[in-house]
């Protein structure tokens, strides 16, 4: 197994407020873990929220030896959300910051994917096929699922900013989760909006398809999105699946 882990500030913004990890081997009890978190609330704010939720995963994990994968990342989720949220109640400079989040891990047949805003899982397949796992947790996608705004419309693109769900921003906090079989699945895409936001699923999947190495993969990814504007940071973290994959 390879995965390759890659955040840009992007072309516009003065900080990059994304924060990225990928680790094949075991973070307690966790397999593997992948993840990508994109902070907001402030220069200061955003950073330290998506680093400090990062941080604090990884701590729960690594003492959460015995205990079964899902309810342990489960549980540091929500371990951090809560130190995070009482963090932003007790200091003003912190007042209002959250922060997304996708993970993954991976055991012998399935992929278990968690994410809380609108930053994404995709996954490619054998056959070349490509599609979206996780669902934004967004204003706009909620319109579209009750039938009162079409996606890709103008007023989709004028409100798709607005999340509906992120860490840091109440005492508790839902997930989504999803297990997919990993039979026939030849790479995991974990990203940001500041990816999806610049580039359409099918230029995202034409790259995937390529004949290119996990890292140059990963770069031309966030080229291609600087290179349509690059008007937030972008983040990518990408875990091949196909037989024979070594770590770079």
């Amino acid at each position: 197994m390879n995965a390759v882990a890659l955040t840009d500030q992007g072309r516009v913004r003065s900080s990059n407020q994304d924060t990225v990890f990928a680790e094949n081997h075991a973070v307690g009890a966790l397999p593997n873990l992948y993840l990508v978190a994109d902070g907001m609330g402030g220069h200061r704010a955003g950073d330290y929220c998506s680093q400090t939720l990062t941080t604090r995963i990884i701590s729960a994990l690594r003492e959460s030896e015995g205990k079964l994968p899902l309810p342990a990342l489960r549980d540091a989720v929500l371990l951090a959300n809560e130190s995070l949220y009482v963090e932003a109640q007790r200091h003003t400079e912190l007042e209002g910051m959250g922060t997304t989040l996708v993970a993954a891990f991976l055991e012998e047949q399935s992929a278990t994917v968690l994410n809380i805003g609108d930053s994404r899982c995709y996954a490619l397949t054998s056959d070349g096929g490509f599609r979206q796992i996780t669902r934004d947790h967004s204003y706009v996608e909620e319109m579209v699922s009750a039938g009162k705004m079409r996606r890709g419309s103008e007023a989709y693109n004028r409100a798709k900013n607005i999340i509906t769900r992120a860490i840091g921003v109440g005492a508790a906090v839902e997930m989504d989760l999803f297990e997919l079989p990993l039979e026939g699945l030849s790479m995991l895409l974990l990203c940001t909006d500041g990816l999806t936001n610049m580039l359409g699923d099918d230029e995202i999947g034409a790259i995937l398809c390529g004949d290119e190495t996990l890292s140059s993969m990963a770069e031309h990814l966030i080229q291609a999105a600087n290179e349509k504007g690059g008007r937030d940071n972008i983040s990518v973290v990408l875990v091949d699946l196909r037989e024979g994959a070594q770590e770079e």
